[in-house]
């Protein structure tokens, strides 16, 4: 029987996991989440971890009154020592933001299995997190469907064979907005994406194609495959979750559902198959699959990711905390959708990369970054 762990098991990733898992029969040794104790209370109580963190420390005294039999640790050290449970073989890094870097560094140090869906981890320390990674042995599963497709569909290939690794991107919900439309773009139209329910920050991303740009700086990690190879386009139904082109010419794509407890089953039974809960794919109710070249023009973050990506060291990083902060800043009114790529190209502008040397450099620079874009 896997035993698992689960960083951010509030979240929605989290709680699509402990379904799984309880599907799966694993056993979840660890959860651990930012602040939301209520959830947690109720996670606890059906999966009866050994390991409770909650990183604000005040809410995780709360809990402790709450739950006085369970092992409850707070702040950054209670977030690595559930990373880190000897008992665990496989942790699941899906909490929000940087917050997940040192404890899911420290899970990979531990000799830990990695399901990845924390998209800082490897935007703001993929030399660092892969470098380890590879220094202990350790596999790095994608969960996130799109490199989760990317993964299934190079198994048992040669490196040297793949010609372009390809992203697909739903477009978001302004696809076919004109530039005066771009204008009037409000918070609420912003979070009504046409396909996937997710938070508010990933929502926004998408509108923006900056969701697709942070993935390609990810898939150039995971892959180990150089910029150049990755290319990104447009399929609005998505239902094709990513492809891969080999030299002789021939495409593999994943196709499915869009239920993200399909790409997390894989990752946690890997390199099996298991049967899963997601519901049978049903043709009858795709007739057509579009694909279109993105606009880079409209959609000027995945150009700016792009840009990141090639630099390295540390304008990953740094265009990543400032599109966070600028992506709340319009989510409260303080600028326009429009202002998020143009504020963020000049930011990214003016910002000095550095190499990934380690990790006190990465946190100083986020830092940094957050500041900055919050007068810009």
């Amino acid at each position: 029987m896997k035993r698992i762990a689960i960083l951010g098991s509030t979240g929605s990733i989290g709680c699509n996991t402990l379904e799984v898992a309880k599907h799966l029969g694993y056993r979840v040794d660890g959860i651990a989440a930012h602040s939301n104790i209520d959830l947690l209370e109720e996670q606890a109580r059906a999966f009866r971890p050994n390991c409770i963190a909650v990183f604000d420390q005040e809410k995780a005294h709360k809990l402790r009154s709450r739950l006085p039999e369970f092992k409850i640790v707070s702040g950054m050290e209670g977030l690595i020592e559930v990373a880190t449970l000897p008992e665990v073989d496989f942790l699941v890094s899906a909490i929000v933001g940087a917050m997940g870097i040192l404890p899911t560094l420290k899970g990979i140090e531990a000799g830990k299995t990695i399901g990845l869906a924390n998209k800082e981890v490897l935007i703001a320390a993929g030399e660092l997190i892969m470098g380890a990674a590879r220094k202990k042995n350790v596999d790095i599963i994608p969960i996130d469907s799109e490199h989760s497709a990317i993964f299934q569909c190079l198994q048992g290939e040669c490196p040297s064979g793949i010609r372009k690794l390809i992203l697909t991107a739903s477009g978001g919900p302004f696809l076919t907005a004109s530039e005066k439309e771009l204008e009037e773009i409000t918070p609420s139209s912003a979070l009504k994406h046409p396909t996937w329910s997710m938070g508010k920050k990933i929502t926004i991303d998408s509108s923006t194609l900056m969701n697709k740009g942070l993935e390609v700086i990810e898939a150039k990690f995971l892959f180990d495959v150089p910029l150049e190879k990755i290319d990104v386009i447009i399929h609005p139904q998505s239902i094709v979750h990513s492809l891969v082109e080999f030299i002789d010419g021939s495409l593999l794509s994943q196709m499915g559902e869009h239920d993200m407890k399909i790409p997390i089953q894989y990752a946690m039974t890997y390199p099996k198959r298991e049967k899963g809960i997601a519901s049978c794919f049903d043709f009858t109710k795709y007739s057509k699959l579009e694909f279109f070249t993105p606009e880079w023009e409209k959609f000027p973050c995945l150009g700016l990711a792009f840009e990141a990506a090639k630099e390295g060291g540390t304008l990953p990083c740094f265009m990543n905390a400032a599109n966070e902060v600028l992506v709340q800043r319009f989510l409260e009114g303080k600028i326009d959708w429009i202002e998020i790529g143009k504020k963020l190209e000049t930011l990214m502008g003016a910002h000095n990369a550095q190499p990934q040397e380690n990790l006190s450099v990465l946190f100083e620079v986020d830092e940094m970054a957050r500041s900055l874009a919050t007068t810009a």
